[in-house]
């Protein structure tokens, strides 16, 4: 299983990290989690400097693709050149999106009438592109699926775990991450938030 983040320049590290990190508690062989950037690095919208670790070409290849967002995810929907460059298909993917990682489903032409989440920023633009924005933190139909707001990168991470594996093992690495004390409150809600999508 390969799985692939879509992390542009300006990225936001929530989006990007939390994914990861939940993502890289599977420990099976063939379970592959990857930072892919169209370029050789990154830079975070507060500085972080990442080295990708695949190319956009490689994502699309992916089994799972994630979409992070970041501070200039409108200058990535709006280079042509960069957007032909996602070749993105849900027939045989997973695919995700966080924040204005919506907006890059939306322009690509991915969501079609399913309605979205996304953040308050970038509701207005996801808005325009003619998707129904939803009032949650996480909607998911078929093989795609879009969160809004930083910390819900967790359910993403849940989601593809549970899609891929299973529900125990979705339940499993979320559990490992949550806070002390707070674990099975984490899990409920991830719960809540994602079962009602899982087909």
């Amino acid at each position: 299983m390969r799985i692939a983040i879509l992390t542009f320049e300006g990225y936001n590290e929530l989006d990007s990290l939390i994914a990861f990190g939940i993502l890289n508690r599977i420990q099976k062989p063939d379970w592959k989690v990857t930072l892919a950037s169209p370029t050789v690095q990154v830079t975070s919208m507060n500085g972080v400097t990442l080295h990708a670790q695949a190319s956009i070409e490689e994502a699309c290849e992916a089994d799972v693709v994630l979409i992070g967002s970041g501070s200039k995810t409108r200058d990535v929907v709006n280079d042509a050149t960069l957007m032909a460059r996602l070749k993105l298909d849900p027939k045989r993917q997973l695919i995700g999106a966080q924040c204005s990682g919506t907006l890059v489903l939306a322009k690509r032409g991915l969501l079609g009438s399913i309605p979205a989440c996304t953040d308050l920023t970038t509701k207005p633009w996801v808005q325009e592109a003619g998707v129904d924005v939803l009032n949650q933190a996480f909607y998911a139909q078929g093989n795609i699926a879009t969160a809004g707001g930083c910390l819900a990168s967790q359910y993403l991470a849940f989601w593809v775990i549970a899609r891929t594996i299973g529900l125990d093992t979705a339940k499993e690495a979320l559990h490992y991450v949550a806070p002390v004390g707070e674990k099975e409150v984490y899990v409920t809600r991830a719960l809540e938030n994602i079962v009602p999508y899982l087909n």
